[in-house]
């Protein structure tokens, strides 16, 4: 596991995911359900442009990116106070060889904290379901193996309703699953890059 300290959302935590499959993504190449997704190749490609244009199509912001943020911080806030835990933020972590990563919202002691801020309806149907929702296992999941971690909370943040923190404990058969498929994905990446390489 490699920490990079970079502030989210700057230009340097855009440099260090360039290109490079992180967990936020995971469901493009594995689904929740333990399978191979259909979206893989259309997420190499997105990644494979990164890398040739050497920057992110997504590397701005506008007022309701920066109203998420704001929000974050609130729920990550919330979260310390109600779970009597200190959070240490983080901008960017890799594997060792730095392949593929995740964007914690937050490290603790053995575990991790995903943060969504969904419209009020979506944040209703988590509310009713009370878990962690399927679409999230992926990133989840993901970032439990890439930091290393025993357990990762999930959390769904509006401030005009009671907040939803379900703990996800690791799961090492779907985790391993998950590491092979990226490990495929990641050698498809480079053949990809190889063939345009010598075009």
């Amino acid at each position: 596991m490699r920490i990079n300290n970079c502030e989210q959302g700057t230009e340097e935590w855009f440099a260090a995911r360039l290109g490079i499959p992180t967990a936020s993504a995971f469901k493009n190449i594995y689904t929740s359900g333990g399978k191979a997704s259909t979206s893989a190749s259309v997420y190499a490609h997105k990644l494979i442009a990164e890398r040739l244009m050497g920057y992110h199509p997504e590397s701005y912001t506008n007022e309701a990116m920066e109203r998420g943020i704001e929000v974050e911080g609130e729920a990550r806030g919330l979260y310390q106070f109600a779970q009597d835990e200190e959070c240490r933020q983080v901008g960017f972590v890799t594997l060792d060889d730095g392949s593929t990563g995740c964007s914690p919202d937050g490290l603790i002691d053995s575990g991790g904290l995903e943060i969504k801020c969904p419209s009020p309806h979506v944040h209703v149907k988590y509310l009713l379901a009370g878990k962690c929702p399927a679409e999230y296992v992926p990133q989840v999941q993901g970032s439990i193996w890439i930091c290393e971690a025993d357990w990762w909370d999930f959390m769904s943040y509006h401030p005009d309703m009671q907040p939803l923190i379900v703990r996800v404990y690791r799961d090492d058969e779907y985790i391993a699953g998950l590491a092979a498929e990226i490990a495929k994905f990641n050698d498809k990446l480079a053949s990809m890059r190889e063939v345009l390489a010598h075009e």
